[in-house]
């Protein structure tokens, strides 16, 4: 049975697919995070450009919070490239700029705008590999300034075995929550505009590692992301 409206939270504990809230729900969600995150601890600044920051966890949290941030002029990506490249098919995408994910599987299209994916990782040993399921929500608003949003939320799927045999099997299962926000920024002089891409996420890989060797590496992990994703944007089709 899906949770009142006005008690869902992004957190990372799985849900059925009979007990997900309406994508607006899932949205108003996803917001309230962004908002909070812009309140959070700000931590070290990688690459020069990609400023991080952490929540310590809370109670149903599950799992401490991670974001991070960054601003991107026209000239390195535009807001259409970031959005073609993150709001549509983004885990295929993922797939060719961050090495650890080795398949991807989409699972099932529950709308226009929201799919359930699978995404299968492995790492150097003696860690194992790992799947994570997630519902994956998108909404793009054409008002200026623009921005496009992308929500994952774990999923369950022992329910339902046609959609569970698609899963990878013999992996470690991990779980994660994020939301991701594109933005477009007003024009800075003959600067011309700049793009804001904010992300935040709450995980655990699962199996035995320790909590606080997750914790420590994570803002570190979390900016990677950036390089890797214009590195390869910009030498795609």
């Amino acid at each position: 049975m899906a949770q009142p409206a006005q008690d869902f939270r992004l957190t990372i504990t799985p849900l059925k697919p009979a007990d997900l809230p309406s994508e607006a729900v899932i949205l108003a969600a996803a917001d309230a995070v962004l908002e909070n995150s812009a309140a959070w601890k700000q931590g070290k600044t990688f690459h020069k450009t990609v400023r991080t920051f952490h929540h310590a966890r809370e109670a149903g949290d599950g799992a401490a919070w991670h974001a991070r941030v960054s601003e991107h002029p026209e000239g390195e990506v535009s807001f259409d490239r970031m959005w073609d490249k993150l709001g549509r098919d983004k885990p295929e995408n993922e797939k060719q700029f961050i090495p650890e994910i080795k398949k991807v599987t989409k699972i099932k299209d529950v709308s226009p705008t929201a799919a359930i994916w699978s995404m299968y990782y492995t790492f150097a040993p003696p860690v194992s590999p790992r799947v994570f399921t997630v519902l994956q929500v998108t909404r793009l608003d054409s008002t200026a300034p623009r921005s496009g949003t992308i929500v994952s939320i774990p999923i369950d799927l022992s329910d339902d075995p046609e959609l569970a045999a698609l899963e990878e099997k013999g992996a470690v299962r991990g779980r994660y929550t994020s939301v991701e926000r594109i933005l477009e920024l007003a024009a800075d002089g003959d600067k011309g505009g700049k793009t804001e891409w904010r992300m935040a996420t709450s995980s655990t890989p699962g199996g035995s590692i320790p909590t606080f060797v997750v914790e420590t590496t994570m803002a570190g992990k979390v900016a990677q992301d950036v390089p890797h994703f214009l590195k390869w944007v910009q030498g795609a089709a």
